[in-house]
């Protein structure tokens, strides 16, 4: 008897905070400014994937705030670092949303940044002279809150910043006595910015556990305008290493200047061979398979881009000319270089022909490409321009037998996905969003760059949708990251609103 009382005034309790108001914009400030000591402590533990000690201080602390806010957590093996998964039931509840997100950063080049270390968050604000400059954390405390001040430190943007917003919106949820008429599954991946290597056979080993009803991602930045964002899906990735070799050792240009092959200059004119001034792929075929329909175009205008914007915050007169707008660039595959190195410049640099050149190429896939297909074009396009290729370090046999040499390798971290914008995950979060924000948010076809989510689409059969929350200025991957608190604040009534949605 005690049971069924427990039960039904829980459930009326829910049925009543189901109906009632929203908290209001100062109650998420508020949560907000009890939240920032914890981001800190969170953006102080070093994260970078290739340090398995580190990472196992984000497990463990993630651990414990998860379970604090009544989640049961298991770690998920993988042959280095684990995948945590945490559960929580809801009340009588039918369906089950898996989340998912990113704990681990990218590497760290401390010389690059304007502070005392990357992982000491440091809140700063706009100088009158252009830049920023460091101001006392206890202003957020002390001080009248400013939305546009920053937090800069590695991963605020990417994306511990998406990961205390969420156990804020918990707290609120906690405090208020609600619960969501769902079960929740939070999967967190502290290999993303490796290429989750461990992910795709992860979610095949851990299936049953992984069982849901649809996926959401909170990841990635918001429309260029800043208003609320949904995004239907993403691009996958592929890369390819290329190496170039002249001489067996570097030689000076007086001696062999006119004489050794200039790896350096080979390796420029096959890059350049491989697209058109406007920036399109030459390589016959790359584009095949990608037909863009008239109502897709129309959903893609319906996207408020204003391009002069962009190129005005990219520094730049004008984009490439893969399709006629920013929007449809995104719907084709890109050849991307994503480094080139070759002998020294700088404080560095010296007379010699160098010994090598390399470059690293990203293939951004859609749902369309064919990783394998798109990587041998690549190849035979390299044979074509007259290269042997080698996938080791070539023997001096190589080196007097074939003019041109490439040492090639390439792998597909993960693939493409896509969701229909009027799936049950869509419209549920677009219900989310536009109560709590009072306009219908801005829906994305795609995003232009990559999260290892294809393995859970494709493997447990659910849709997945992603909910961008950080401001798009954030210096992702780069020195200097950083997150504006004002997208802060909005990121946890975004997922509070989701989270007391129901299903």
């Amino acid at each position: 008897m005690k049971k069924e009382c427990f039960l039904l005034f829980a459930g009326m309790i829910i049925a009543f905070q189901a109906f009632g108001q929203q908290p209001t914009d100062q109650e998420y400030l508020g949560y907000a400014k009890n939240s920032f000591d914890r981001l800190k402590e969170l953006l102080s533990i070093p994260n970078d994937a290739h340090f398995p000690k580190d990472i196992e201080r984000n497990v463990q602390w993630c651990e414990k705030e998860f379970s604090e806010r009544g989640f049961k957590t298991t770690r998920l093996d993988t042959e280095t670092v684990p995948l945590l998964l945490a559960e929580r039931k809801g009340l009588n509840a039918s369906k089950t949303v898996l989340v998912y997100l990113q704990v681990d950063g990218q590497p760290v080049d401390p010389q690059f940044w304007f502070q005392d270390g990357p992982y000491n968050a440091t809140l700063k604000e706009q100088a009158p002279t252009g830049g920023w400059e460091a101001i006392p954390w206890e202003n957020l405390s002390t001080q009248t809150f400013n939305p546009d001040w920053r937090v800069f430190a590695r991963s605020t943007a990417d994306s511990k910043g998406a990961v205390n917003m969420f156990l804020t919106a918990m707290d609120m949820l906690r405090d208020k006595k609600e619960a969501p008429n769902f079960n929740i599954k939070v999967i967190m991946d502290f290999e993303e910015e490796l290429g989750s290597p461990h992910l795709p056979k992860a979610v095949r080993d851990y299936k049953e556990e992984l069982a849901a009803d649809m996926l959401i991602i909170f990841d990635g930045p918001l429309h260029i305008s800043g208003k609320p964002t949904l995004t239907f899906g993403a691009r996958g990735i592929s890369t390819i290493t290329l190496k170039i070799f002249g001489p067996i050792l570097p030689q000076h240009s007086g001696h062999y200047g006119n004489w050794a092959p200039n790896p350096a200059v080979r390796m420029s004119r096959l890059i350049a061979s491989m697209k058109d001034d406007y920036g399109r792929v030459t390589i016959p075929g790359f584009y095949d398979g990608i037909f863009l329909s008239d109502e897709v175009k129309e959903t893609l205008r319906s996207v408020p881009d204003d391009e002069k914007f962009i190129n005005y915050k990219l520094g730049v007169a004008g984009g490439d000319r893969v399709a006629p707008s920013y929007q449809e660039a995104l719907q084709y595959p890109s050849l991307n270089v994503r480094g080139l190195s070759s002998g020294w410049v700088g404080s560095e640099k010296r007379t010699i022909v160098p010994a090598t050149a390399q470059a690293e190429i990203d293939i951004r896939l859609v749902l369309e490409s064919d990783p394998e297909r798109l990587i041998g074009l690549v190849r035979q396009h390299i044979e074509d321009e007259g290269y042997h290729i080698i996938s080791g370090n070539p023997t001096k046999e190589d080196r007097v037998k074939h003019y041109r040499i490439c040492q090639f390798s390439a792998e597909t971290n993960y693939l493409a996905f896509r969701t229909d914008f009027d799936s049950e995950v869509g419209l549920w979060l677009d219900r989310a969003l536009t109560k709590a924000y009072g306009t219908t948010p801005i829906k994305q076809r795609t995003s232009g760059g990559s999260i290892p989510i294809s393995p859970f689409v494709t493997e447990l059969g659910i849709p997945a949708v992603t909910v961008p929350t950080v401001n798009r200025d954030n210096n992702q991957h780069s020195p200097n990251e950083n997150i504006r608190l004002g997208n802060y604040v909005d990121g946890i009534k975004t997922m509070y609103s989701i989270l007391t949605e129901d299903l």
